[in-house]
């Protein structure tokens, strides 16, 4: 379960500039930084060093009261982290990206995603589905890549131009030294074939992980890296430069990803959480109906 946010700004500090009483904004899963180390002038603001706070789970040092993310009624953040929602753009469509589609589209754009290139998604779940979307929607050739071939249909209708079942003899074979960048939004490592991935890759190309498995992983072998000169690398959501491109590319090209509504609730709550862990998402749960629970 994430912490996106999309609400009405109700009030504004007296400095705030970037932000209106009244607008439509969004947060995602940080709420501040620092603002002054060298991360956070060069638009890494998300690798903060000094001061960064989750939108959920982390305390504010002055108040010391811990941010409760999109569950709360109300929520305190630094204007920076807060991004006004192109009008273009349904609320419910629009809130995973604030996490999820941050977290695929900032590793796309800063490895070199575009035309010209061949980009592999691995895993075809809540962040894969945007890594197809996003991967097409700046012009390369995308490919899916998922043990079977369940979600082919679905990839093709997100997009995909080409589609890989990693259970089927010798996969990696007609892709050797072919692919770009692949990001992998597995959400496992268990019987993960690193190194026929990692032969995939063209000569100094970028695998870079942003799933989060909770197996200890694989082995990464010296030999296995030789052959292309392969770089290894992970990615923590975005800036707010890439934020604020990322939703306006969306509204630009309609992209919709595919999202459930769950109503606000103790039992919509624990739908959402039993079907999530049996995996029953197409592809994402945004919770609506806040008025209905708080009031206006």
């Amino acid at each position: 379960m994430h912490p996106e946010i999309i609400g009405k700004a109700i009030r504004v500090g007296p400095k705030v500039t970037l932000i209106k009483e009244g607008q439509r904004v969004g947060v995602g899963a940080q709420v501040y930084s620092c603002g002054t180390c060298k991360q956070c002038k060069n638009d890494n603001e998300t690798y903060c060093q000094y001061n960064l706070i989750n939108t959920y789970g982390s305390k504010w040092p002055d108040t010391g009261i811990v941010s409760q993310g999109g569950y709360a009624s109300h929520i305190r953040v630094h204007e920076h982290w807060v991004f006004p929602i192109p009008e273009k753009l349904e609320t419910k469509l629009a809130a995973p990206m604030l996490c999820a589609g941050i977290t695929v589209y900032s590793p796309l754009v800063r490895n070199g995603c575009g035309p010209g290139k061949k980009v592999g998604i691995v895993g075809l779940g809540g962040l894969g589905h945007f890594g197809i979307m996003f991967a097409k929607a700046l012009g390369a050739e995308t490919w899916a890549i998922s043990r079977t071939r369940a979600k082919e249909e679905d990839a093709k209708k997100l997009g995909a131009d080409g589609f890989i079942a990693t259970s089927e003899e010798g996969w990696e074979k007609p892709h050797l030294c072919s692919f770009d960048l692949i990001v992998n939004c597995a959400n496992s490592s268990k019987n993960f074939d690193l190194a026929k991935y990692l032969s995939m890759m063209d000569v100094h190309g970028h695998f870079i992980s942003v799933g989060l498995p909770e197996e200890e992983g694989q082995v990464i072998k010296a030999q296995n890296l030789i052959s292309n000169g392969v770089l290894i690398g992970a990615t923590h959501l975005g800036s707010r430069r890439e934020m604020l491109q990322m939703l306006q590319l969306a509204a630009d090209k309609d992209l919709k990803p595919w999202v459930e509504e769950v109503q606000i609730g103790e039992e919509g709550l624990k739908q959402a959480v039993t079907r999530m862990k049996k995996g029953d998402v197409r592809y994402r749960f945004t919770l609506t109906g806040y008025d209905k629970v708080f009031g206006n």
